[in-house]
């Protein structure tokens, strides 16, 4: 199981978004689109025009990352626009499961996220539907936040019931991943890490991605999970 680093846009220059791709294409494995629609979370980003434009000029595949609502109506058009990942919130989907399989079945990867005070065990029937599941160590809507400890246990749940399934399923974090909170998600059980803030606030972007992945590689190597495995 290997390391993947999905930089956030949500930190980089929107004023040049392919620019600030490019920056990152040479390190990172994904590029993390946050969609934000103002009502499931209280911020706004972009939607379906931008994303299939990004798709368009990315070097990188794009692990787009939905906090909207209605998402079981609108999630499929962002792999009908060119997105390799979608992740959907568990709280705004009225089927999951259908939602997962209607995204499979357009060529992405299904991912599902979970708030932080959302219970990992509550939903471990839909893992078999699922290629990602995605623990937020932050409040979803604002890049910058501070990491929230408490969420590490869940991150250690979650690839428990991944390894006792035998499932192919990444754990991914989100949100204040950094060089100070990569181990601990890394020995935790998370293999796909978001970082925002981390990557586009330093001078040079694909380095820090590379420091990131060097810290995340060696936590693994000594994890539970990974001498488990």
């Amino acid at each position: 199981m290997s390391v993947q680093l999905s930089p956030s846009i949500l930190s980089a220059d929107f004023s040049n978004l392919a620019a600030e791709l490019a920056r990152v294409s040479s390190a990172a494995d994904w590029v993390h689109v946050d969609v934000m629609d103002n009502h499931f979370v209280p911020n706004l980003t972009i939607g379906l025009p931008v994303v299939e434009r990004l798709a368009e000029v990315s070097a990188l595949p794009l692990d787009c990352h939905l906090m909207i609502t209605d998402v079981d109506k609108w999630g499929p058009g962002y792999a009908e626009a060119g997105a390799r990942s979608v992740t959907f919130h568990v709280e705004a989907s009225g089927a999951p499961a259908a939602l997962a399989r209607d995204l499979r079945r357009l060529g992405a990867r299904a991912g599902m996220a979970l708030k932080p005070g959302t219970p990992i065990d509550d939903h471990a029937d839909l893992l078999p539907e699922l290629d990602m599941l995605l623990l937020m160590t932050v409040e979803p809507g604002f890049g910058g936040q501070q990491f929230m400890d408490h969420v590490l246990p869940k991150i250690r749940r979650a690839r428990e019931l991944v390894s006792a399934a035998g499932l192919d399923v990444w754990v991914q974090v989100d949100g204040g991943v950094s060089t100070q909170t990569i181990e601990r998600c890394a020995d935790a059980g998370a293999d796909i890490f978001v970082a925002g803030s981390a990557v586009y606030q330093a001078d040079d972007p694909a380095a820090a991605v590379q420091a990131l992945r060097a810290q995340a590689v060696a936590a693994t190597a000594g994890s539970w999970w990974a001498v488990a495995d």
